[in-house]
């Protein structure tokens, strides 16, 4: 019998376990609602940090930055949560990106056409990802490391290095161009998360993703097409690589080949923290692309202080670390409680 005696009436207080085991099981289950508090923490904090913040001219900055690894980060986001990953998702970017200057400089061809091969090439490269991957049946990690050393050596290649100068100006709008105040790389970014997150939560190829990424085999019982769908996740991967790819042709006039060197790390980190599992089945776009403002938000800081831009690359690669850990630790928690 326990010495522990409750008067009548009383409420019983709850353990202090149970309360951190329900928490820590909300935010699991509603990472948008985490993410969402620690982006507007984080928004508050910098505010407060640098004057020079909370400007017009700051807050445009931000916003073209974000939609370059914005792009990058849903395709990766879309992966993660079907169980996947593409380390190559930067160098189909870079890729595209200079295949564009050279369709466009060096061969004469429309700037729009170009645009729109260099795309179809990007999906091309992610549809070769997945083919690979399933019909091959290799690990998506190990593939795509190897077909980044190939994109990147064939961006090498191509330039010898050197940046692809005299891109045609009738395309520098889509990089360096406001609509209503907004960069038009955000406004394109903004398109890209509508349908991919409407996609994901309103018809059945989302539900198919998320059963996947929970569990592929009964998924496959279920007569899941799950070769298909993974196959389509990266070339819609690739597709918004080599978007992004092209903006940032058309932001800076050149191509060149370094485009996409950056873009590995961060999509991930930003991805995990805003709540996509790294198991699979869970999270969404849309809180990926909060993520991926806390990390653009993070980098400004690091700038507007004037400290050396190589601590970005530091700087990711430690939010990488931490989130994954802290994400590994809340579901070992809540499976260790559960069992």
């Amino acid at each position: 019998m326990s010495l522990e005696t409750t008067l009548p009436g009383a409420t019983p207080t709850p353990p202090k376990a149970s309360s951190l085991r329900t928490l820590i099981a909300r935010m699991v289950a509603n990472p948008l609602g985490g993410v969402i508090g620690a982006m507007i923490l984080i928004f508050g904090i910098s505010c407060l940090l640098s004057p020079h913040f909370l400007t017009s001219f700051n807050m445009i900055i931000i916003a073209r930055a974000l939609a370059f690894i914005g792009l990058v980060t849903i395709g990766q986001a879309v992966l993660m949560i079907l169980g996947e990953l593409d380390l190559s998702v930067g160098a189909i970017g870079g890729l595209a990106g200079v295949v564009g200057g050279m369709l466009m400089v060096q061969m004469g061809l429309n700037p729009w056409l170009s645009l729109g091969l260099c795309l179809l090439m990007g999906a091309g490269c992610g549809l070769l990802n997945g083919l690979l991957i399933t019909q091959l049946r290799l690990h998506s990690l190990v593939l795509t490391i190897g077909m980044a050393g190939v994109y990147g050596g064939a961006n090498l290649v191509a330039t010898r290095g050197v940046a692809i100068t005299g891109v045609p100006h009738e395309i520098s709008f889509l990089g360096r161009g406001l609509v209503f105040g907004l960069p038009v790389p955000f406004l394109i970014l903004l398109v890209c998360l509508t349908i991919v997150a409407f996609v994901m939560m309103r018809t059945p190829v989302g539900r198919y993703i998320y059963a996947i990424g929970s569990n592929p085999q009964a998924a496959k019982m279920l007569g899941i097409r799950v070769n298909a769908i993974r196959v389509g996740a990266f070339a819609l991967a690739g597709f918004l690589s080599a978007l992004a790819g092209i903006l940032m042709v058309a932001r800076l006039g050149t191509a060149q080949p370094s485009i996409g060197d950056t873009w590995v790390l961060s999509p991930i980190a930003a991805a995990v923290i805003g709540g996509v599992a790294t198991t699979g089945g869970l999270g969404s776009p849309v809180g990926a692309v909060f993520g991926a403002v806390i990390i653009g938000i993070i980098e400004d800081i690091i700038v507007l202080f004037g400290i050396s831009p190589y601590w970005q690359s530091i700087v990711s690669g430690g939010i990488v670390v931490l989130a994954i850990s802290l994400d590994s630790l809340a579901r070992h928690y809540l499976n260790r409680d559960a069992s």
